[in-house]
């Protein structure tokens, strides 16, 4: 089987790989996006659809989900392809200088260059013993449909963002909403944890859900809380917002400098060890990093005009403003 032949392949199809493939595309480069997941969006369409992100530039508040449909819009002008639910599993720099990529179907790309956009690598929840058996029966790691939870009993667990904004976004739906967190202090954002305190959302810390019963499903949840009797909460739903491992699985073994055993050094160019290979988004790491889907963006037309210009030496790095550019449909007029 021959290689599928592409000026540039991203690693990782998230929100940043996402706007990196339009910014190629306006580089004149084709284009090529694979990712483990089913859908595109990464970590935000998997677990986060509708929450709610503040931090986009342009947008007061935009849901997961929408933002990942405007960035599919946004990137369609150019008609990447996606090989999606097939991650890359080996990665090889040929002596011409393209390198390879195997997919885990066994789908070979050959790429001028690479840009590796895979947020955190492979992400695992971290499990609520006490509701393991109760997954999919009213208990989940995310929330994919706020209005699955209208005039429900919600318990959420944990103490962290999601956590916060889970229950905040649920205080309107739900019958009632409790938050349990094993610490007095929260690892969310000050406005967040005001917020939740100022709201009606029950919240209960030094304490854990030692017990989840019911029949088919999910009935109430016992908590335990330090130097008190446990007490038991009605409950048709229990979201575990306790964080995640992740893994930069086959990554590793691609010959690509590692740091902290998690993240990919890159220099200013987002170039990393590994002559033709970018990265960029929440996977890099540099001094003074900040992980930001906003700084991630910036990183991808970073990446992708340095890798333009390494595709095409003739052509400049700065390729003017998109505005300068006539829209698809005028240009083809």
């Amino acid at each position: 089987m021959s290689a599928r032949e592409y000026d540039l392949v991203i690693i990782g199809a998230g929100p940043v790989g996402l706007y990196a493939a339009y910014y190629a595309g306006f580089r004149g480069l084709t284009t090529a996006l694979a990712d483990s997941l089913p859908e595109p969006g990464g970590q935000v369409t998997a677990m986060y659809p509708e929450k709610p992100i503040y931090d986009i530039a342009g947008f007061p508040e935009v849901r997961g989900r929408d933002l990942v449909a405007r960035l599919v819009e946004q990137a369609s002008r150019f008609s990447p392809g996606y090989l999606l639910g097939d991650p890359a599993t080996g990665l090889t720099r040929k002596p011409d200088g393209r390198i390879e990529i195997v997919t885990r179907s066994g789908a070979e790309l050959a790429a001028r260059a690479v840009l590796i956009s895979g947020g955190i690598g492979t992400f695992t929840p971290r499990p609520l013993a006490a509701g393991t058996p109760w997954l999919g029966r009213g208990v989940s790691y995310f929330v994919p449909s706020l209005a699955g939870h209208v005039g429900q009993d919600v318990v959420v667990v944990g103490g962290g963002d999601s956590a916060c904004d889970w229950a905040l976004s649920l205080e309107p739906l739900a019958r009632s909403v409790t938050l349990v967190h094993r610490r007095s202090a929260f690892r969310a954002h000050e406005h967040s944890v005001a917020q939740l305190l100022a709201s009606s959302v029950d919240v209960i810390t030094d304490a854990e859900v030692t017990a989840v019963t019911g029949l088919d499903r999910v009935h109430e949840v016992e908590i335990s809380q330090k130097g008190q009797a446990p007490v038991t909460r009605p409950a048709q739903a229990v979201i575990a917002a306790l964080g995640f491992t992740a893994n930069l699985g086959p990554i590793r073994d691609w010959g690509i400098a590692i740091a902290a055993n998690r993240y990919i050094e890159v220099g200013t160019t987002m170039a990393t060890s590994l002559p033709g290979v970018f990265a960029a988004g929440d996977i890099t790491d540099y001094p003074g990093k900040v992980r930001l889907i906003s700084v991630g963006f910036g990183e991808a037309a970073t990446a992708v005009n340095n890798a333009a210009v390494l595709i095409q030496p003739d052509q400049p790095l700065f390729p003017g403003h998109s505005s300068d550019a006539a829209p698809a449909a005028t240009a083809a007029a």
